[in-house]
């Protein structure tokens, strides 16, 4: 087995939101460790093709639904793993964030959320025991500008893994968090093909880049194996360390940017 890989055979997982970007790598990272991958997500996503290639299943999911959600559970049955990943973004001003795209980002990242935790939590309590990760973001301690609904929604993902904890930890089950940066995926495309939006952004982050998937999904296969059995109720950054910055860690006086990344000057010796 790979090192970087965690052992998860005889495990049942599910991913929401698996058919692409952080959550396709967090279902590829599980399956390489063994798991029995699940994988929710829309109809459109294509879930079902996308899983046969973990060999595991795909269930056209509504996270918005709770119906759907639950005979998702019935068909996939109880599962030891299940990642909190499924949600949507779109930019506004905060004058004119329309209620219709408060009310679907609300209804995706923070009710579809709560709606899936406590659907697992029902699952887990009969195999009294498992693991719950939830995939927050840095904007979930942030006000970052032009995403008043996303900000709101992923904070509220804090509330929801801090009271989980607290509540489902007699039961042997296990709720922490992960929030990304900024991860190179479809939605973030954009971002990463212009070299001056990358350069400003990634000046203010200690590691001088973005972010791969695959990090992401070390970090959520780690909170859900045996390795992190005496943590709950937590979060980590996976970030490049951009939330212990407050102001621009690189300049052109010792770096350059090469398109992608900061990278330090040869320094003289002494």
């Amino acid at each position: 087995m790979n090192p970087l890989q965690l052992d998860f055979t005889g495990k049942s997982a599910v991913v929401t939101g698996g058919s692409n970007g952080i959550g396709l790598a967090i279902a590829r990272a599980l399956a390489s460790g063994g798991a029995a991958v699940s994988i929710f997500d829309l109809a459109s996503e294509n879930p079902d093709e996308t899983a046969r290639t973990l060999g595991g299943r795909g269930f056209a999911v509504d996270v918005t639904d709770r119906a759907s959600i639950d005979a998702a559970f019935t068909a996939a049955g109880d599962p030891d793993i299940v990642v909190v990943n499924a949600g949507i973004g779109a930019t506004a001003s905060f004058c004119e964030t329309s209620s219709e795209l408060w009310n679907r980002t609300i209804a995706v990242n923070l009710a579809g959320a709560f709606h899936t935790m406590q659907g697992a939590a029902k699952c887990m309590k009969r195999r009294a025991g498992g693991a719950i990760v939830v995939v927050a973001s840095t904007n979930s301690f942030d006000g970052e500008a032009n995403l008043a609904a996303y900000n709101a929604s992923k904070a509220g993902l804090l509330g929801l893994i801090h009271t989980a904890a607290n509540e489902l930890g007699t039961f042997g089950i296990r709720v922490n968090g992960v929030c990304p940066g900024l991860i190179r995926t479809r939605l973030t495309a954009s971002h990463f093909a212009d070299p001056a939006v990358l350069s400003a952004y990634f000046r203010h982050i200690p590691l001088g880049r973005g972010g791969e998937p695959e990090e992401v999904a070390r970090t959520v296969a780690f909170l859900a194996s045996g390795l992190a059995s005496y943590i709950t109720g937590a979060t980590l950054f996976v970030d490049g360390g951009q939330m212990a910055s407050k102001f621009g860690v690189w300049s052109e006086e010792d770096a350059t940017f090469d398109g992608q990344r900061w990278l330090r000057k040869p320094q003289p010796e002494r």
